[in-house]
Parts: C-alpha cells; sequence; structure tokens
C-alpha cells in the first residue's frame, strides 16, 4: 500500500480524529437503534473522508516513457511590437508564440529547453531544464518591455547569449544534438546593423526561424501600465503599426542554417524532427506506476451523502405532515 497525503498527515488527523471520535461518542450512547445506525453510517462516512484525503494505492508495474538526446533552445522577442495586434485578426502575436512554444513542447518530449528572451538586452530567463512546467509558466507571465523604456531594439541582441549557451551545452554533453527556434517578427528598430547569429550555426543541428505579424502591420498597446486595456501607441497622428520584416528573419535562419517559417493562426506550426531523438520505448526506459485507490472511498462517501439527504428529505416530510394534521386551538375570547 502507498499513500500519497493531499495534505500533511498531521493536519489530516487534526481534522478526522475529533470527528470520529464525536461519531464513536454517538453511536454507543443508547439514541434507539434506529440513530445507532445512522451514527455508524457516519461514523463510516468520517473513516472515508480520511482515507481520501491519504490518497492510498498500489504498486502497478511500469509505465514506459519517450525521451530525446536533445536540448532545445527558445529565442523569443519581448519587444514592445511582439504584442501588436494582427495575431488570429485582432490578438497579440504573443498568443501565437505561446502556443507555438506549447506545440514545441509537446512535439519534443523529454528534451531540455531553455528559454532566451531580448528586447533592450537579452538575457536567460530559463536555463536548461527537462521542467516543461517551469517552461510553461515563464512562458505564461512573459510581458513585453514597457514602452515608456524603450528607446530601440534589435533583433540580433541574442547572439551572444545564444552561442555561449549553445557552446555550454556542447562542452557539457557533447553527445546530444542541439536545436534553436527563433521567435520574432524581424522588425529592426535600432539604427545599427541586426547582430549576426553565424558564430551559433557550428552549434545548431536543428530548429526553425518562426515569423509573426503581417505586412499590413498591428497596432500595439502601450505596455507602460501594464498593457491590458490601455491606450495605443501613437505615431503621427494614428496608431504606430508594427509591420513584420520576413526579408530579416530569413537572414536570420541562413545564419542559424535553420530553416525560415511565417505563422498564422490558421496553420499549424512545421516542426522538424529531432536530430538523435529516440523514440524507442525500450531505450527511453520504465517509470514505477501506481493504481489509485482513492475513487474507492470517493464512491462509499458519495453513497453515503446519498442517504444521509434521502434521511433528511423524508425527515422534513414527515415534520410537514405532522404540521398538517395539527388541530388549531381557539384564542381566549373565542365562541363557547
Amino acid at each position: 500500500m502507498i499513500l500519497d497525503p493531499v495534505l500533511n498527515p498531521w493536519l489530516i488527523a487534526l481534522i478526522c480524529l475529533p470527528l470520529i471520535a464525536l461519531a464513536v461518542f454517538c453511536v454507543i450512547r443508547p439514541p434507539g437503534a434506529r440513530g445507532r445506525i445512522l451514527w455508524a453510517m457516519r461514523l463510516v462516512l468520517v473513516l472515508a473522508c480520511c482515507v481520501l484525503l491519504l490518497r492510498p494505492g498500489v504498486p502497478g508495474g511500469t509505465s514506459q516513457t519517450l525521451a530525446t538526446d536533445t536540448d532545445v533552445v527558445l529565442v523569443v522577442d519581448t519587444t514592445a511590437s511582439i504584442v501588436a495586434e494582427d495575431w488570429d485578426d485582432d490578438s497579440p502575436r504573443l498568443d501565437g508564440v505561446r502556443e507555438d512554444v506549447q506545440a514545441i513542447m509537446d512535439e519534443y518530449p523529454g528534451a531540455r529547453f531553455a528559454l532566451i528572451t531580448f528586447d533592450a538586452a537579452a538575457e536567460v530567463r530559463l536555463p536548461l531544464t527537462t521542467d516543461t512546467t517551469a517552461l510553461a509558466s515563464a512562458m505564461e507571465v512573459l510581458r513585453p518591455e514597457v514602452t515608456a523604456q524603450s528607446h530601440g531594439s534589435s533583433i540580433g541582441i541574442a547572439n551572444t547569449v545564444l552561442q555561449e549557451t549553445l557552446q555550454g551545452a556542447a562542452e557539457s554533453s557533447p553527445e546530444r544534438s542541439r536545436m534553436v527556434f527563433y521567435l520574432g517578427d524581424g522588425e529592426q528598430t535600432a539604427s545599427t546593423e541586426p547582430e549576426s547569429f553565424a558564430a551559433s550555426a557550428e552549434f545548431t543541428d536543428g530548429g526553425a526561424v518562426l515569423g509573426y505579424g503581417t505586412t499590413e502591420g498591428g497596432p500595439m498597446k502601450d505596455t507602460s501600465l501594464g498593457g491590458a486595456g490601455g491606450a495605443y501607441i501613437q505615431y503621427q497622428g494614428g496608431n504606430a503599426l508594427s509591420v513584420i520584416d520576413e526579408q530579416n528573419l530569413q537572414t536570420i535562419a541562413d545564419e542559424l542554417g535553420v530553416p525560415y517559417q511565417h505563422r498564422s493562426a490558421d496553420a499549424v506550426v512545421e516542426l522538424p524532427e529531432a536530430p538523435t531523438t529516440t523514440t524507442n520505448y525500450a531505450e527511453s526506459g520504465e517509470v514505477g506506476d501506481v493504481i489509485e485507490l482513492y475513487w474507492v472511498a470517493a464512491a462509499l462517501i458519495g453513497l453515503l451523502l446519498a442517504i444521509e439527504l434521502a434521511v433528511a428529505t423524508a425527515r422534513v416530510a414527515g415534520l410537514r405532515g405532522l404540521s398538517a394534521r395539527t388541530p388549531r386551538t381557539s384564542g381566549e375570547g373565542g365562541a363557547r
């Protein structure tokens, strides 16, 4: 038997033991046979709740898992233009980025993931890890740079951070392959030429550059106050528009040696196979499995609560019938 309590065992004991003691007391005192049966059921109900909180289970063999010998590095644009509203008509581009990152996580089970973001500067938000929950959380809370602090950004500013991340992964785990996914709109707002990603090509075995946006462009909300419900960024008396630059994105793809793909909400992202991915269950190992038994206690609790409800309903109906049959007495000063 395996126990996986949903609460601290001491807290479960603190909650359940007084209730068990009360139910036992009511069972052994002489309330009549019918009352004793009801309290016995309530004792069983309390015990079933205790078992449910302890979440019992039994070993159920093993289950096979997939794994990949691949490191996946995500380079995500967090400039103000990433919230330009031209994804799926009028949604921010960041929604599409989040959807595609989830698709990447699903495509490479067991891989290690790293997250690099860039706007005015580049930083590693999440070092290489197999914890996809951490990556999903990082993407969920990801926000663009504050508009008031934006003074132009370069689409290649993450080149050094990416190279260092890939080189470190290659040195620590040379047997693993490395994939790079660059997600952005290619809009260069800095006055300088974009930095090159060519130095990262020797450490890159696959991946893709994914481009977001439209040639018509999309308006961007001011993110100084969080963006939600805020005013749009203005330019020359109207809403400033961010336009995708696919030529820049293709240049980045050529430098990394990976394909470029324009993204839209009505198309599924096309992801390449991992260079050294194993989908052989025998090679990927097995993990222990547990057969959960808490459902037995939950079913018993449901049955006992249904009985309690039926008893309570019958008593209410009985009280109403008794009230209807009780004769009314005349008040003082009434007819004799």
